[in-house]
């Protein structure tokens, strides 16, 4: 949310915010203002797809500030859409504003847009750290306040929302939160910060009722509440000539000094709505508009109102006591399992908005404009996905029922589940309204003939809204079938080989060919073959050495930084050697080099493909161990490697013999022998038109059987590189 102009205000007025030096205290942080604030804020890329190691380095930085000033963090994220739509609107300018600021970085010009994993990065750092974390079912604001209202702490936050919760801890911006230059002696370390509270704004404005301030913010326009004659009410309410020039030897003020200024003659808000009532022309006024009229004006500010007001107990401060009572809301249309791992950050959002709002919304991302978006690549992921969610509404036959029953090992006998969207006899249709956006979805019961017609996976769809050009696309999305039986009520029932099966079969690979693979970077291996099956166009060789000889970074930085005995053999400080000559390809700040917009784009569908395929991982109770985002892509290595790579010179140049030479060729070598054969999976069988599975030969120059140019098999160098992992990876 976000009360628009009252940041500019409060900031223009130092007098509302007090020094504090801020130590030895809770401290409730809103999650989101944090990771874009310090990605923002630090000059971290962009243009390049993003370095998420120098964002988890930030990160980190900032965790071990607070802890040397003897400071508990407690971080509260937004989770999935207001499923009251109210936002909607919002959601969909924003969507669009970053569609257009992605196409000006593309071009080497100005914008804004944080890279897609950003989040799943910021919530990794947070769970390897033991931060205390909680994903709210959607918008965390009011929790937040609610729960530092309970604690008597402060929130850190850079939500204009916040300068109208009362807060009795007070709040404290980002903007002046010096967390990076930490003062006083050893043991009693703190931070500079600024402190605002209600009770200074309202002694500016005649010790002014804090109850008006809320009136103040829906007046003003904030994010669920912009009234569309508010202009009109400004005149009205002759705030609009003070706002505009001040009047004569008066110097001019703001539209929310202004309404300020006019809200402090009022006693009470009654008071206020009355009056607005009356000047808006609307009878019976006051809190309830029109009798008998849900939509008056009054009503509506009334209804805006309610969305500060905090309530005496908080919901989530049993969950941070005792890990329990995952936060209620629209979580609650998921399992138990599901529900908790939302609460816990390890759900993404994206599967929420789609089981509850049948619509999510794809993140915009620096890539080419003129071609398709770069999520498009992933869309049979997404699909997978769409189906476990929401084919729990439909019957299931006798047959999909006991083979499930089989495979789970004795799950109860179900005769069909009763989700969202009916169910018992028949069948049931869920297809978009007209109107699509703010009018839920119809329910229809589908015949005999329909459902013969139709199937098994009679059109379950998700409004997914893409770019399309420089455009916002709504898309209506079928959700595609499984070949494995699978039902998100039991999910949790289903062993883990199950599971497993699912998010191959999706990605279009057997469990064999990542034999060889470290068991944590399996997942990054299996999205690469889909990637380089499905990207269009299809990705260079030399993009995918780029993107291999990342991964292999990402290894050598978690091998310097931990010390890991995890590869057998290593000679680390030669391996170290090699890491620096990675990192010395790195496309530097300011260095001059044009952008590489293929390059990009292809990266972009690469981390489209992760992103997704990361969700449906979480869906499936994660069956491979997310690998670490932070040491598996950084946009200005990898750019700077493929700017080598395309000058001719060979990738083995930049490794060595122990550990980064055997684990590359393992890897490259890996995803060419998934990527090259015809895989029977999803990925391609569910795009309609294009008809079943497709494969393509890898590049390379190989035969059959996967054999080298140089006539060595795939597997000699697997076999190779297994040696040098430990036991407790087999394990």
């Amino acid at each position: 949310m976000g009360v628009h102009g009252l940041t500019t205000f409060v900031e223009g007025n130092r007098n509302l915010l007090q020094d504090v030096k801020f130590r030895d205290s809770r401290l409730v942080i809103d999650g989101c203002s944090l990771f874009f604030r310090l990605y923002f804020n630090h000059s971290l890329d962009q243009q390049h797809g993003g370095d998420y190691d120098a964002f988890a380095s930030l990160l980190t930085q900032f965790l071990s500030a607070l802890a040397a000033c003897n400071i508990q963090p407690y971080v509260v994220l937004d989770g999935g859409t207001d499923p009251s739509d109210k936002k909607f609107s919002t959601l969909r300018q924003r969507l669009q504003s970053k569609i257009r600021e992605a196409d000006s970085l593309s071009h080497g010009r100005n914008g804004s847009v944080l890279p897609l994993l950003t989040r799943a990065v910021f919530i990794q750092i947070l769970i390897q750290r033991g931060v205390p974390l909680v994903q709210c079912p959607a918008e965390a604001d009011l929790e937040i306040a609610c729960l530092a209202r309970q604690w008597n702490c402060p929130v850190l936050t850079n939500d204009s929302d916040f300068y109208i919760f009362d807060l009795p801890g007070g709040y404290l911006p980002l903007n002046f939160f010096q967390w990076t230059n930490l003062n006083g002696k050893a043991s009693h370390r703190y931070i500079s910060a600024r402190c605002y509270t209600t009770n200074e704004l309202c002694r500016r404005f005649g010790s002014m009722n804090k109850e008006l301030l809320p009136l103040c913010a829906v007046l003003a326009g904030n994010d669920y509440s912009t009234p569309k004659d508010a202009d009109q009410i400004q005149d009205l309410l002759g705030v609009s000539g003070i706002g505009r020039s001040g009047g004569k030897g008066r110097a001019p003020i703001s539209r929310i000094e202004g309404f300020l200024l006019w809200l402090s003659s009022f006693k009470y808000p009654a008071d206020a709505l009355e009056e607005v009532s009356r000047l808006m022309g609307e009878e019976g006024g006051g809190i309830g508009g029109k009798r008998g009229q849900k939509d008056g004006l009054s009503s509506q500010l009334w209804a805006g109102m309610q969305e500060y007001h905090i309530t005496a107990q908080s919901a989530l401060a049993q969950w941070f006591s005792e890990g329990k009572a995952a936060p209620k809301g629209q979580t609650s249309w998921l399992p138990g399992c599901l529900s908790l791992a939302a609460a816990q950050g390890l759900l993404a959002p994206l599967a929420v908005d789609a089981l509850v709002m049948h619509r999510v919304l794809l993140i915009p991302q620096v890539e080419n404009s003129r071609l398709a978006s770069s999520h498009f690549s992933a869309s049979a992921i997404r699909r997978a996905i769409y189906w476990i969610l929401l084919q729990r509404g439909q019957d299931v036959s006798a047959q999909d029922m006991r083979a499930q029953e089989n495979i789970s090992q004795g799950m109860r006998d179900r005769r069909g589940g009763r989700g969202r969207g009916g169910g018992g006899r028949g069948q049931v249709i869920i297809s978009p309204t007209q109107q699509g956006v703010s009018s839920g979805f119809r329910i229809e019961r589908a015949g005999a003939a329909t459902v013969a017609a139709q199937g098994y996976s009679a059109s379950l769809c998700v409004e997914e809204y893409d770019r399309m050009d420089l455009n916002i696309k709504k898309n209506n999305v079928v959700a595609h079938p499984l070949k494995t039986p699978l039902l998100l009520s039991t999910l949790d029932q289903a062993p883990v080989e199950v599971r497993l099966g699912v998010l191959l079969e999706v990605l279009g690979l057997k469990e064999s060919t990542l034999a060889a693979v470290p068991l944590h970077l399996r997942l990054a291996v299996a999205v690469t073959a889909f990637w380089l099956r499905e990207a269009k166009p299809p990705p260079s060789q030399p993009q995918l050495q780029a993107l291999v000889l990342g991964m292999v970074y990402g290894e050598l930085s978690w091998g310097n930084q931990t010390e890991t005995t995890y590869y057998k053999h290593t000679d680390w400080a030669a391996e170290r050697n090699v890491w620096a000559g990675l990192d010395h390809q790195r496309v530097r700040p300011g260095e001059r080099r044009g952008l590489d917009v293929g390059g990009i784009h292809s990266f972009s569908q690469w981390q489209a493909c992760l992103w997704s395929a990361l969700c449906l991982n979480q869906l499936l109770l994660r069956p491979l161990p997310e690998p670490h985002l932070s040491w598996l892509y950084s946009g200005t290595l990898v750019h700077g490697l493929l700017k080598y790579l395309k000058g001719g010179r060979a990738a083995e140049s930049l490794l060595g013999v122990s550990m980064s030479g055997p684990l590359y060729s393992s890897l490259l070598e890996t995803v060419r022998n998934c990527s090259s054969k015809t895989h029977p999976s999803s990925s391609a069988a569910g795009r309609g038109k294009r008809g079943g599975g497709r494969g393509r030969r890898g590049r390379g120059g190989r035969g059959r059987g996967g054999v080298e140019r140089g006539g060595r098999r795939t597997e000699d160098i697997n076999n190779r590189f297994t040696l040098l992992m430990s036991e407790e990876e087999f394990d």
